[in-house]
């Protein structure tokens, strides 16, 4: 009341200058509305923080993102602070906490995912700003959110302004982080590690000091310095770390042990340790998972395989990090091993815990995705090129043969018996994993079909050995396909075609006797899938191209492997030197060779002698991007022309070219203002080429990746045509 009257007769308008009225509204905001704002955003802030996870195991961002999901869980709070600061804004203009106003409503505006208002608001804190030192905290801000909308020049324009400017301890430190936040997302470790070490004597020793620790940790990890990571990562245990956090520091200090000295045993260096400690009974996973990728690295893929399956089948009920182990496991498998089935089977695993916003998902669903279509093709040509083995053979050979792939089924069956039955017993027999799991099935053991693990590993077994096969009835008989004969070709096993004759109960297996009219029986029933006919032979072998083909434009388009596609097309020209597909194998071939290959010039020269006026001789006369005299790998210089000669090639009818070389352009045009419209014309291309689940992820990342894109309704309206939704939009 007292403070009332005062103010009063002092004449306290808040656009007066006087030193009373200024007096009046300097104690009114801060003690009243901005104090409320500050606590209720501080609040939404501590409980943001609280809920945010760290995933150890992958990269951890400097900066905690501006994540509008989290900031809805605290919206209350948000908003009500957005209210009292605008009271400042509204009520006491000649107040000095009205900067401190509009950079809290800047800051809970980002946090709800509203960054046009939020950075509008901060930016007015710069252009009418009287306090230096709050102009300097709002240009921090404004870096961060630029820096969420991947705005990275206007980033570092921010960045170089303040870099000019006396800063307090306070505002040194938030920008040192907020620039090294910026070179860490754009993938410059060693610029925003540097700028680390700046940090770290203006921190306390508290969580934050020993997470960024183990972010320089992780920094110089990915630069190959494993002995600086080294003194950063023992640095965390000096800061007040939580324990998950001093687990993960001492297990990289561990690894990078083990990188540093080639010759010391993985299990003795200290893992062994940290997996008898039973406080590392719920972390047990990650420590395996660590040991696969040391394995792996040396090369030792055999042991590394052992070590990621030990990870998941340790997990427990903890999933959070199996997603991630299954894509270790299937890269493994694709990359090291080309095992494409099983790598097939592990991304079907990880799909079905892995965030579906994560970048691991998209890639992951990509890769997937192609290898659906890649592991039919590869099956029908190990399919085809296994028949026509056979048909060569006499006919004692053939039956001799078959006879093997009839032994070989008995075998793998009693191998399926074996392995049931000790399933079954285990499936019996609680074991000390399932201690502590809530009991779901009645038996004291946790029902399998409530574990995405164990369900995903199931489901890797079932394909292993039985392939992919529909959901209908009879789905054991191998008269379907005759994918048993494919891998006879490389092993002696066949697949299976049903355990007829098996008693679980009993575990008796009743085998085939040899010259039975039921094993001559199957000898006929495989003997029918033997091309032996001259009509059936040339059938088998068209199969067998076409699928080559396939295989080629696979690698090329979708798994981005020049150098296999380049292996594949030249196979099939080898194998079918007539092959009507010479003419686009050529010019893949030399649209996927390096400039440096020598044997680049020998493809164009190929296809101008032998298809002089066909469509692709035309385009490498014309230049890749339709650019007269401009070589084919070329640097394209002029986004129009090279957009006009893409639009022309699709306009033809010229698909396939034209995918190719947009393929290839985009990169050169990402910054350019037409990038988008490069992008809507792949979406059509791959339409056409590709098929519709490709034309809908392609979609689905033009919306993600042009959300500021005068095309965008109409890409929106064509998802919508399709009946399908987007996906999760990343801000």
């Amino acid at each position: 009341m007292v403070v009332s009257i005062l103010g009063m007769s002092l004449g306290c308008s808040q656009y007066s200058n006087r030193p009373g009225s200024i007096a009046f509204h300097n104690l009114t905001a801060r003690f009243n509305a901005y104090y409320i704002a500050q606590s209720e955003i501080s609040s939404a802030e501590a409980a943001m923080k609280k809920k945010y996870r760290d995933l150890y195991t992958q990269r951890l961002p400097i900066l905690m993102p501006l994540d509008s999901t989290m900031g809805s869980q605290v919206r209350p709070q948000l908003e009500n602070g957005i209210k009292k600061a605008s009271i400042v804004a509204e009520r006491h203009q000649n107040s000095k906490w009205l900067d401190d106003s509009y950079t809290l409503l800047g800051k809970a505006r980002l946090y709800l995912g509203q960054y046009d208002d939020g950075v509008e608001a901060l930016r007015y804190v710069f252009t009418n700003g009287r306090d230096e030192d709050d102009k300097n905290i709002a240009l921090v801000w404004l870096m961060r959110a630029y820096t969420q909308k991947k705005d990275y020049s206007n980033a570092l324009n921010v960045a170089e302004y303040l870099r000019q400017q006396p800063l307090n301890k306070v505002a040194t430190r938030e920008f040192y982080l907020a620039k090294a936040y910026i070179h860490q997302e754009q993938g410059e470790y060693l610029t925003a590690v540097a700028i680390l070490e700046q940090v770290f004597p203006l921190l306390k020793k508290n969580q934050q000091a020993a997470r960024l620790h183990y972010i320089a940790g992780q920094l110089y990890d990915r630069l190959g310095q494993f002995a600086l990571a080294n003194d950063h990562y023992k640095a965390v245990g000096k800061n007040k770390p939580t324990y998950d956090l001093s687990f993960y520091a001492t297990m990289s200090s561990l690894q990078n042990q083990v990188l540093l000295d080639p010759k010391v045993d993985l299990t003795r260096v200290g893992f062994d340790k940290m997996l008898r400690d039973r406080k590392n009974n719920d972390l047990r996973d990650r420590i395996y998972y660590t040991m696969g990728l040391l394995a792996e690295r040396r090369e030792r893929y055999p042991e590394a395989i052992g070590f990621l399956q030990k990870s998941i089948q340790t997990a427990g009920a903890n999933t959070v990090q199996v997603p991630y182990t299954y894509l270790e496991l299937a890269r493994i498998q694709y990359d090291r091993l080309e095992n494409y089935e099983l790598a097939k089977a592990y991304y079907d695993s990880a799909l079905v815990s892995l965030p579906p916003q994560s970048e691991e998902f998209l890639s992951a669903n990509d890769r997937k995705k192609a290898l659906d279509e890649f592991v039919t093709q590869i099956n029908i040509v190990r399919t085809e090129d296994s028949l026509q083995q056979l048909a060569q053979m006499n006919p004692a050979a053939l039956d001799r043969k078959l006879d093997a792939i009839i032994e070989a089924e008995e075998d793998e069956k009693q191998q399926l018996l074996l392995a049931a039955k000790e399933a079954l017993a285990n499936a019996n027999r609680p074991s000390a994993a399932d201690i502590g799991v809530p009991n779901l099935s009645g038996n004291g053991r946790r029902w399998e079909l409530y574990d995405p693990s164990l369900i995903s590993q199931a489901k890797m077994e079932f394909v292993r050995i039985w392939g992919n096969r529909p959901l209908e009835d009879n789905w054991r008989r191998v008269v379907k396909d005759n994918s048993s004969f494919a891998s006879v070709a490389q092993t002696t096993a066949g697949t299976p075609d049903s355990l007829s004759g098996v008693s679980f109960a009993t575990g008796v297996l009743e085998p085939m006797k040899k010259d039975s009219e039921e094993w001559r029986s199957r000898r006929e029933e495989l003997r029918k899938s033997v091309p032996l006919s001259g009509a059936a032979f040339a059938s088998s072998q068209k199969r067998e191209e076409d699928a080559l083909y396939r295989l080629g434009k696979i690698y090329r388009f979708d798994l981005k492997e020049p150098e296999k596609a380049v292996t594949t097309f030249t196979h099939l020209l080898k194998e079918f030197p007539k092959t009507d597909y010479r003419e686009e194998a050529y010019y893949l071939i030399y649209l996927s060779l390096d400039d440096s290959n020598k044997n680049k010039p020998l493809w164009k020269e190929k296809l101008m002698t032998e298809f002089p006026n066909a469509t692709y001789a035309r385009l490498l006369n014309q230049g890749t991007f339709g650019e007269t005299n401009v070589p084919t790998a070329g640097k394209p210089t002029n986004a129009g022309k090279s957009y006009e000669g893409l639009y022309a090639l699709y306009d033809s009818g010229n698909y396939t070219e034209a995918l190719a070389q947009i393929e290839n352009v985009l990169p050169y045009f990402r910054d350019h203002a037409l990038i988008d419209k490069f992008a809507l014309l792949r979406i059509f291309l791959i339409g056409k080429v590709r098929g519709r689940d490709a034309y809908l992820q392609a979609i689905n990342e033009f919306i993600r990746l042009y959300p500021e894109s005068q095309f965008l309704p109409r890409v929106q309206e064509m998802l919508e045509v399709t009946g399908q939704a987007s996906l999760p939009r990343k801000f």
